[in-house]
């Protein structure tokens, strides 16, 4: 199972300035969604250098890609994993998509390929130090998932290409072999026919340059929910195949689980993120 081609993602990132806190980027900066500022790559996929809102200078950086990316391999249905230890290193880009630097992860936080996914990477640095050693300033995640017809582009590090189109709709569950996945955005096209490698981009609101998902699938091949084809399932159980499109997962439930400390409580009342299964 290769990520490079079970999955495809999309992903849009921007030169949207942070907070003050986090320092902001030039007073020229590039329109969301048009370059690469916060953008990263991994050895067999894309990913983004990312912040909540509340997020400040000394808070260890976070970087966001899929759960499918992870490097064990693919996380099995129901699987969560947190606080688990991790070395992976990642390349984080510039502006005009050359390579800034990299930095190290140490820890994972969160990682599922359930309802959503998703790895949120803790790295050995604050976002202070790789603003003042690399120049790179991060995405902010959004509070919300994105409304039907909202501009959107799909930024990858991994190919270095930007994806531009608009959000078609919400689809209520998708299903790809053993994974189901909820809420999942769905692209209009054309302008986001993803490929391979574009897995773990983040989907970028091309108005507010918020990261508002993180691209991970579309179907091939016209098969009926089958890897690499995943199908849409409606409120009513009715099954819809459409090969050729492109799909993204929500991000915004990240918040509904943060404490005031910025950190992820999977036990915090409210949180909509999958928990790790009990063991009998």
């Amino acid at each position: 199972m290769n990520p490079m081609k079970l999955f495809r993602s999309v992903l849009a990132v921007t030169a949207v300035a942070t907070t003050t806190l986090l320092g902001t980027t030039s007073a020229h900066a590039a329109a969301p969604g048009t370059d690469f500022t916060g953008i990263a790559a991994l050895s067999n996929c894309s990913a983004s250098l990312v912040r909540y809102a509340e997020s400040v200078s000394t808070d260890k950086a976070l970087v966001l890609t899929n759960g499918h990316c992870y490097e064990g391999g693919f996380l099995q249905p129901g699987q969560v994993l947190v606080n688990k230890a991790s070395t992976r290193s990642i390349t984080l880009l510039k502006p005009d998509s050359s390579r800034a630097g990299t930095v190290r992860a140490d820890k994972i936080l969160f990682g599922t390929m359930t309802k959503t996914d998703m790895i949120v990477y803790e790295v050995n640095e604050t976002y202070a130090s790789i603003r003042s050693r690399l120049n790179v300033t991060p995405l902010t995640l959004a509070k919300q998932g994105p409304a039907d017809g909202a501009g959107m582009a799909v930024v990858s590090g991994y190919w270095k290409r930007i994806y531009t189109c608009s959000v078609q709709a919400t689809i209520p569950q998708l299903r790809e072999g053993d994974w189901t996945w909820q809420n999942s955005i769905k692209y209009q096209q054309p302008g986001c026919e993803t490929i391979g490698g574009t897995s773990g981009s983040p989907v970028v609101s091309t108005t507010t340059g918020e990261l508002i998902g993180i691209n991970n699938t579309g179907n091939e091949d016209g098969e009926r929910c089958t890897v690499n084809n995943p199908c849409e399932v409606d409120a009513n159980g009715n099954v819809t195949v459409d090969q050729g499109a492109a799909y993204g997962q929500q991000t915004w439930w990240l918040y509904t689980c943060l404490t005031a400390n910025r950190t992820i409580d999977l036990n915090r009342s409210g949180c909509e993120l999958p928990k790790p299964a009990r063991r009998r």
